[in-house]
């Protein structure tokens, strides 16, 4: 697996590094080719910061975890992005490692039930015609309905389908199709 760290506002002693790549390493087992780990390192108001994302096979998985110790910000964020695979492991397996999911005695052993895998349906289909308009009524059409997104034609750029969605940090995001 190859490694890139990134650290912000924070300058970490190398045991850290070890400690992720040791951790991380763990999730190789999943992918058949070379996998390709981010890890970034963060301090905001006394929280510890861990944004992991892995790229194998094809799939992006995403983690991000904050608590007081970097050491356990890590551990948590592998534990995200293994339950994703496991969640997942069934449309997965054809692109992930095919012996992956087969039980290995480790020294880490969790009594800890696996979570049951939830089937992906469409339980609501929604058709209304879009019309143009610019990305400033975008948003307060969204913040009307009360939505957390809001899917429109846009006016400012040539009327290309463009999303505009609410942001966890309360800021606006804008994703939209190439014209």
């Amino acid at each position: 697996m190859k490694f890139q760290y990134s650290e912000k506002k924070v300058k970490l002693p190398g045991n850290v590094h070890a400690y992720a790549e040791k951790k991380v390493m763990k999730l190789g087992r999943f992918f058949e080719e070379e996998a390709e780990a981010l890890v970034v390192f963060s301090v905001e108001k006394n929280r510890n910061n861990v944004e992991l994302t892995v790229h194998g096979a094809g799939t992006w998985f995403r983690a991000s975890e904050s608590t007081s110790d970097m050491f356990a910000s890590i551990d948590a964020a592998v534990g995200t992005i293994e339950r994703q695979i496991r969640k997942n492991k069934t449309r997965l397996s054809r692109r992930l490692r095919q012996d992956a999911f087969n039980r290995q005695v480790t020294e880490e052993t969790s009594f800890a039930p696996e979570e049951s895998e939830e089937e992906l349906e469409l339980t609501r289909i929604k058709q209304f015609p879009m019309k143009a308009m610019r990305r400033e009524e975008a948003l307060m059409q969204m913040n009307l309905l009360g939505h957390t997104f809001f899917a429109f034609r846009d006016e400012d750029n040539g009327g290309v389908f463009a999303v505009v969605y609410k942001r966890n940090d309360g800021g606006y995001g804008l994703i939209e199709d190439k014209p």
